[in-house]
């Protein structure tokens, strides 16, 4: 008996246990909905009932974007990996190691250069699953470099932002990415290239104050939470009650802070509408239609450092 129960048992118990991965899930962050991850992520990661937008990989935001889901990677300028040799809890070098484990990233933004409903752009994706998407030296190279190959290609250049704000462990070296990326920003506009900024939940501090609040047209995504300092320190600050959706897309929709608010299933054509307007391009159906199967790499020419 103690045979059958401690040994043929527990291997029949085994044999019919299914293991269930751990993201098999998605509980909504306000209903609790559950659903299906790959419902979700068909669905460019909203959550179907409630149409909460979930936050989106850098790579899964660039296949939602460009034409046939390719594009070129741009190479990320080297800088120093840590300057300050900076320790809290941990080093500084170990928590980037986790963050390049964890998002198959060199640092938090990733830049493409490919085509969006035909016509060539630049885009700049922000990833907060990167050390909460902090702007960092790295990071800083990264919006210039992305700057640069758009004022070289003669393309438009998207931003997507999402971030925490400056990289507290690199101190003065990550505040001074402020100005820089401001003087860029200056650069696309002297050369009359158009900058469009997605701000995507949430963007805060550092990034809200230089070049994400500085494009031609600032688009929201539904309920981003976007500003520079957050609600709890600025109710604690002035010690008044802040209104309904302070901060969120809509309510800074009201009060001019962004142009617009769109949901994600729409966001690609009302970029390529923008992009064709802003270069004042001709509408896809008046162009000649690219040959069917042809890559990205035959219609235009390599990025620099690609």
């Amino acid at each position: 008996m103690n045979w059958i129960s401690n040994v043929v048992r527990p291997k029949i118990r085994s044999f019919l246990r299914r293991e269930v991965p751990e993201n098999l899930w998605i509980k909504c962050p306000e209903t609790g909905q559950l659903v299906f991850h790959k419902e979700v992520e068909a669905n460019q990661f909203v959550i179907p009932g409630s149409n909460y937008h979930m936050r989106m990989s850098a790579t899964a935001r660039m296949k939602s974007m460009f034409d046939g889901e390719t594009w070129l990677d741009i190479a990320l300028p080297e800088v120093a990996v840590d300057p300050l040799k900076f320790r809290d809890e941990r080093r500084y070098t170990d928590r980037l190691k986790d963050a390049r484990a964890k998002t198959d990233l060199k640092d938090a933004i990733k830049l493409g250069l490919g085509k969006l409903d035909g016509l060539p752009v630049t885009i700049a994706v922000q990833d907060f699953d990167f050390m909460g998407g902090s702007l960092g030296m790295a990071a800083g190279e990264a919006v210039i470099k992305g700057v640069e190959t758009a004022v070289q290609k003669g393309t438009p250049f998207i931003m997507f932002a999402a971030s925490g704000g400056a990289r507290m462990q690199e101190g003065i070296l990550s505040l001074m990415q402020l100005p820089r990326t401001t003087v860029a920003v200056q650069m696309l506009r002297e050369s009359k290239k158009p900058y469009i900024v997605v701000l995507t939940n949430p963007t805060t501090g550092g990034v809200t104050a230089s070049y994400a609040m500085l494009g031609d047209v600032h688009i929201a995504e539904p309920g981003a939470l976007v500003g520079f300092a957050g609600p709890r320190v600025i109710e604690q600050t002035i010690r008044e009650k802040l209104p309904e959706g302070f901060q969120r897309a809509e309510y800074l929709k009201d009060h001019g802070m962004v142009d617009m608010v769109v949901h994600r299933h729409d966001l690609r054509a009302t970029l390529a509408r923008l992009c064709r307007v802003l270069t004042k391009s001709p509408p896809l159906t008046a162009r000649e239609p690219a040959p069917v199967g042809t890559a990205v790499a035959e219609t235009m020419p390599a990025a620099a450092g690609a």
